[in-house]
């Protein structure tokens, strides 16, 4: 029985036609693109995209697109899809990786006095340094939802040729801890894009106080050997409310980016309250959820 139907008893009616590794790695190749598309928006507005600034722009939506393809094949050539994906994991790691240093390197001053070359005021003000570690926690999570694990919640991966990989954690197990991590991340770069405006609006509180509280149920509830009902149900209640939390976040964005009279000026959008930022609480809470579906491979796909 899934933790889904623990949760709620009446999903096993429920016929869903894909598996939870196929759900993950559906959501790792659209996240793949809106990674590429809301860069895009970051990056434009300082009026010129610079040549290191176009990797990630160009990548996400290739990435995201090859995902698909090799979602394809895995109907007839499993081992190849899995071959091809997990190429495409290990890149989006890679730029999520050079992206965090090409970030970090525009909030140091390394002519600076020692205690001045980083500072908290830096780091509020200059590009997300967290934000493209998103690619590396799609591409752990990609890998992760890629090789089949053999009997499911052993931890134990069926590779190429027959190998089999004995893992330190359960799939299960290491998707809540990967979840608590991208809550974690998503919370920190809500503080600090927050920060700017130091929190006037009491508004801005209710991300953070979420987020804080989805990382600590996610968490824990990975640390758990065998989470109980109760568990279960706080979890599934953490992460919808991240869901609710990123949908109202991205409404009040658009709503603060309109002229008085409710006129859309592009420009606005382009440079004021990122609308589609909150939305990766949205896209948390929803991998959350999947991480509840059955572990279990579907047999064709084996």
């Amino acid at each position: 029985m899934s933790y889904l139907e623990t949760v709620i008893p009446q999903a096993r009616r429920l016929r869903i036609p894909i598996s939870r590794d196929q759900a993950m790695l559906l959501m790792a190749a659209v996240n793949e693109i809106f990674l590429g598309v809301d860069i895009y928006l970051a990056h434009s507005t300082s009026g010129t995209i610079t040549r290191n600034e176009w990797i990630p722009i160009i990548f996400g939506p290739v990435a995201g697109i090859i995902l698909l393809i090799a979602g394809l094949v895995a109907l007839r050539r499993r081992p190849l899809a899995n071959v091809l994906a997990t190429v495409v994991f290990i890149l989006s790691i890679i730029v999520g990786l050079l992206g965090a240093y090409f970030h970090l390197h525009r909030a140091l001053l390394p002519y600076a006095p020692l205690g001045e070359r980083i500072t908290v005021d830096l780091l509020v003000w200059a590009p997300p340094i967290l934000g493209p570690l998103t690619f590396c926690l799609v591409g752990l999570l990609g890998i992760s939802a890629a090789w089949i694990e053999d009997p499911p919640d052993s931890g134990i991966l069926k590779l190429l040729g027959g190998v089999r990989l004995k893992m330190p954690l359960s799939k299960t197990r290491a998707y809540f801890f990967m979840v608590s991590l991208g809550i974690l991340a998503t919370v920190i770069s809500s503080v600090f894009d927050h920060a700017r405006t130091n929190f006037v609006n009491p508004w801005l509180w209710i991300p953070t106080v979420a987020g804080i509280f989805g990382v600590v149920v996610a968490l824990g509830v990975g640390i758990i050997d065998q989470p109980r009902r109760s568990d279960l149900s706080i979890y599934t209640g953490a992460m919808l409310l991240l869901i609710a939390v990123g949908v109202l976040g991205s409404l009040l964005h658009i709503q603060s980016n309109l002229t008085s009279e409710h006129v859309i000026v592009g420009e606005r959008f382009l440079r004021g309250a990122p609308f589609m930022a909150p939305m990766l609480f949205a896209n948390m809470g929803t991998l959350g959820l999947l991480v509840l579906l059955d572990p279990h491979e579907m047999v064709r796909n084996q």
